[in-house]
């Protein structure tokens, strides 16, 4: 009788314990847009952690290049994430060639800062393809492992333009990111008792290229006045959310839009 409490005891122990364990060695995360300023910082981040990670981006000599300063195993692809069939063929080489991807985080973005009437049908289309589509077909694609290991942090990189109809953000791409956080709550409610979490992240201007080329010195300048905390947000910050929200720890999260807008909104 005493053994068998002794070997419940230690059963009950080990199922608390890895409920406790917030550690993320070995898992496999892909990151889309790996290139860019907020992707190379979500990369960093979970390569600290020793994440092993899977590299894409449009520039696949550059994501090559930043996937040997990764201290960490690296796969590094590149490919048009707007193309099904190419995602479809990259993902069946990443689960023969590295492994089950356990953490996807759909980064990729392209900005457009063209309102309604300035829109073409081709910028629109273009802005979608990558923004949303992009992550439609990446879900899809890893969603089946997951649900079979059932484990899987799906983490979408939105923009506060969803919600606020974008402050210098084109029509196509805060119509991309209300898209994103839609696509977001659908994947949590189907795949919720699967193991699965679908959450996404809306920052607010981050100091990247998007913000310190393609805003003007007079619209950055209006926009820090608009921040209540009077600075842009770092790449940095989004990595530290990306980890947290990746976490074991986190799996009581889902359909979340954890909201990075330096105090310009509150709800």
């Amino acid at each position: 009788m005493f053994n068998w409490i002794v070997v419940f005891l230690y059963l009950i122990l080990g199922e608390i314990m890895e409920l406790l364990n917030d550690s993320l060695v070995d898992k496999v995360a892909l990151v889309t847009g790996a290139c860019g300023g907020i992707g190379r910082a979500i990369c960093e981040r979970l390569a600290s952690d020793d994440v092993r990670l899977v590299l894409v981006d449009l520039d696949s000599k550059e994501v090559k290049r930043l996937a040997s300063t990764l201290n960490t195993d690296t796969f590094a692809i590149g490919l048009d994430i707007g193309d099904p069939t190419a995602v479809s063929h990259a993902h069946d080489l990443v689960s023969e060639e590295f492994g089950d991807v356990d953490i996807l985080v759909n980064c990729a973005g392209v900005l457009s800062n063209n309102k309604l009437l300035d829109t073409s049908p081709s910028e629109w289309r273009k802005v979608m393809a990558v923004n949303l589509d992009g992550a439609l077909h990446w879900s899809q694609a890893v969603v089946p492992s997951m649900k079979r290991n059932h484990f899987g942090r799906i983490i979408n990189i939105s923009s506060f333009a969803w919600k606020a109809g974008g402050l210098t953000a084109g029509t196509a791409y805060t119509a991309s990111k209300g898209g994103m956080v839609s696509l977001t709550f659908s994947i949590a409610l189907e795949f919720a008792n699967a193991g699965i979490t679908a959450n996404g992240i809306a920052p607010c201007y981050v100091m990247t290229p998007m913000v310190s080329e393609q805003l003007s010195e007079e619209q950055r300048q209006a926009t820090l006045e608009l921040l209540p905390v009077k600075r842009f947000c770092s790449p940095e910050e989004v990595a530290h959310a990306v980890r947290f929200i990746a976490s074991p720890l986190a799996g009581f999260i889902t359909g979340e839009i954890i909201d990075m807008n330096g105090g310009l909104q509150f709800d």
